[in-house]
């Protein structure tokens, strides 16, 4: 098929800061789109061909708007699937498939297909509600402390907490969810796998990730990772297991642990583009979000070597700040060598809101990681 100046259509779900920079990619080879997302501020609104507002969850929203498109593919997980289930059966392409999305779209089914697949992972408990996990711990006399994980609709840290003692429980929505074992770790890492209709596959370098320490969202995406050969080597080939086992399309995001032994657990998925991926527009031979299309249109994967050292800083509303959206230090940062900021296009911050990034590309390392601090000391997301 003829993907380029022609009808055909790519339709996306979810229009987000991710649909947005896919837009930079389909623009770019003028493929036409559909964008399909529940806000009318919706930063892909303004790169689309054609923008549709409405309900990523309600049947009939979806499967309309799937009917529209020649290919079908997502921005986000919690999609309605049973839409997607419909529009594949009549012939609507859909990457990823959903039947790989409803292994994904709920953490405990996530934890459930590692045990099944022998995938590592840190020992768990699935919950039907936060009531039932309360019993238990007083049933069991569970230790402290250990993660709490809301099954369904997280993001952005945001359904994730560490529970130190009894009274944090009674502070948890009452939902499904799953408890993790603490692990000791070294390092949070991650390995995006591209994977084509036709099966070519191809990993990017190991990256590593820092955490803020109370938003528990991802501060710095470093890549390559500082860690062994031997242990990156390990991670790329757990990253395509998972990915084997998956059966997927387009990109599988794989988060890590490295643990004080060196040995690589899986924390969980996202089968789509994905922050730990951001780096790679600035950074390497293929971007991330190019190599998403290129996937689910079964073109030629493209060479995902990085260029030179990239350090990825995720520019998120200042606490105490809520309201028209400010960015302080803009200037200061676009006078550095080697720095460019990606803004989003949300208009009103909050406190850790994800407003957009700034990436640092230097042959150095050292000099990436030690600008990327300056960086995060110079800019501020704050309102006016």
């Amino acid at each position: 098929m003829n993907y380029f100046s022609t009808d055909f259509r790519l339709g996306i779900l979810g229009g987000g800061q991710l649909g947005k920079m896919l837009l930079t990619e389909t623009r770019k080879f003028d493929i036409a789109t559909n964008v399909l997302d529940p806000s009318k501020e919706a930063p892909a609104q303004f790169g689309a061909h054609q923008f549709t507002q409405g309900d990523l969850l309600d049947f009939d929203t979806v499967y309309n708007f799937g009917k529209s498109v020649d290919v079908l593919t997502i921005e986000i997980e919690n999609v309605n699937l049973e839409a997607l289930e419909k529009l594949e059966s009549e012939g609507v392409k859909t990457y990823p498939s959903p039947s790989t999305l409803k292994l994904i779209q709920n953490k405990g089914q996530q934890k459930d297909f590692y045990t099944q697949h022998q995938i590592p992972t840190a020992p768990y408990k699935r919950f039907d509600d936060t009531s039932s996990l309360k019993t238990y711990v007083e049933e069991q006399n569970i230790s402290f402390p250990f993660v709490w994980k809301i099954a369904r609709f997280g993001y952005d840290g945001n359904g994730v907490k560490i529970v130190r003692n009894f009274e944090d429980i009674d502070a948890l929505p009452n939902a499904e969810c799953i408890i993790e074992q603490m692990i000791p770790f070294k390092n949070e890492l991650a390995v995006i796998v591209a994977r084509s209709a036709s099966g070519e596959i191809i990993t990017y370098p190991v990256v590593e990730m820092e955490f803020h320490p109370e938003a528990n969202q991802v501060e710095y995406v470093i890549c390559p990772a500082r860690i062994p050969q031997v242990v990156s080597d390990k991670a790329r080939a757990l990253a395509l297991k998972v990915s084997e086992k998956y059966n997927h399309v387009g990109l599988l995001a794989v988060e890590m642990f490295q643990t004080e032994e060196d040995e690589i657990l899986v924390n969980e998925v996202a089968p789509r583009p994905h922050n730990s991926g951001h780096y790679s527009i600035e950074a390497s031979y293929t971007s991330q979000f190019e190599q998403h299309i290129r996937a689910i249109l079964d073109l030629p994967l493209g060479n995902t070597d990085s260029k030179v050292a990239g350090v990825m800083v995720n520019l998120v509303g200042a606490e105490g700040y809520t309201g028209q959206v400010f960015y302080e230090g803009m200037k200061d940062i676009l006078s550095i060598d080697g720095v460019t900021p990606h803004i989003y296009g949300k208009r009103e911050t909050r406190p850790f809101r994800k407003m957009g990034h700034v990436t640092i590309v230097n042959p150095d390392m050292e000099k990436a990681r030690a600008i990327a601090q300056q960086v995060k000391e110079t800019i501020k997301v704050i309102s006016k």
